[in-house]
């Protein structure tokens, strides 16, 4: 048996929440279950799932077998470049192929890397999430206080997220509005997938994408003889034409997070994310990343996120600027 004081990091959290966290590795229904046979006190009294802790509340937890834990020291300590920070908040700009958090075959992300970088910090939590080869804004809490006010926020649908996105093809003009339900389900190798359904499905979920075009474009003129003009040659009347557009640069605002959301609109209306390895044009993709620009990750970028801050009530603009090897994409495009 244990008694833990409840600190600034569990304010306000649920005895349930709060005993997962303290527990990891024993399972969800042996924690209910000692908490619904009264071995879990608070405070010296019983307590039920959902009751709210406070600061200082002494919570006794009775022994339990728990699962052997992994060992913190093989995850490397690491910072993130910072796009805001104080004493409720932290925002960074996460890279592609980083997964914001271990599991599923992943041993470790963002939020353990920080935590280890960061031995002082008392309470660290991840405010949302972004697929592992998406770049961009990462809102992290540093309270508990700030992490339910935020996820409150991205519940009710109170944030702009804004996304860069580039697909293969030339999106239409005139398609703006992206309102289609999604369904998830797992494959027989445990792997998350999205579709479009119907709306009349049971287990759909409607889904609303905002699109507007950025940037097209185009391959390199092609003259009549089918090699480029030399350079700085003009073309003569009738001769070399525009090449045709390869791909649309977009900004992209969700009115809904759905996973894969962004990933599954844009693929269903024909224009799939460059280098998108799972809902993506594969062989499109391969010859990208073995051509001139070498380009080999998913081009998804979180370049904005508005949201209001948790203490001050203002409203806070986060921004990313686009990845240098995403810039280079779209030079001489």
């Amino acid at each position: 048996m244990r008694l833990v004081t409840v600190d600034e990091g569990g304010e306000g959290q649920r005895l349930d929440n709060f005993l997962l966290r303290e527990l990891k590795g024993v399972p969800k229904t042996h924690v209910y279950r000692v908490i619904r046979a009264g071995e879990v006190r608070v405070n010296k009294g019983r307590a039920q799932a959902d009751t709210r802790l406070n600061l200082g509340d002494v919570v006794r937890i009775p022994p339990v077998r728990m699962a052997e834990k992994p060992d913190s020291s093989a995850v490397p300590p690491r910072e993130f470049p910072i796009l805001f920070e104080d004493e409720h908040l932290l925002v960074v700009d996460k890279p592609a192929g980083v997964a914001v958090h271990g599991g599923s075959g992943v041993s470790f992300g963002v939020i353990e890397q920080l935590r280890r970088a960061r031995p002082e910090a008392k309470f660290l939590e991840l405010v949302h999430r972004l697929d592992k080869e998406t770049s961009g804004v990462l809102v992290l809490a540093k309270r508990r206080s700030a992490l339910t006010h935020l996820q409150d926020q991205f519940r009710g649908r109170e944030t702009g997220k804004t996304y860069a996105a580039l697909v293969w093809g030339e999106w239409p003009e005139k398609l703006k509005v992206i309102d289609q339900a999604l369904l998830k389900t797992l494959d027989a190798q445990g792997e998350r997938q999205v579709r479009v359904v119907s709306s009349e499905h049971e287990a759909a979920k409607r889904s609303i994408t905002l699109v507007k075009v950025v940037q097209r474009l185009q391959e390199p003129p092609v003259s009549p003889c089918g090699s480029p003009p030399p350079e700085g040659a003009r073309p003569a009347r009738g001769g070399p034409s525009q090449g045709r557009i390869w791909a649309s640069l977009l900004d992209v605002t969700i009115k809904t997070g759905r996973t894969h959301q962004i990933r599954v609109h844009l693929a269903s209306n024909g224009h799939a994310i460059v280098g998108d390895p799972k809902y993506g044009d594969f062989a499109k993709n391969r010859e990208l990343a073995r051509g001139p620009k070498r380009f080999e990750r998913m081009y998804l970028h979180a370049r904005r996120l508005l949201f209001v801050h948790p203490a001050t009530g203002e409203s806070l603009v986060c921004e990313a600027a686009l990845p240098a090897e995403c810039q280079a994409v779209l030079v001489n495009a």
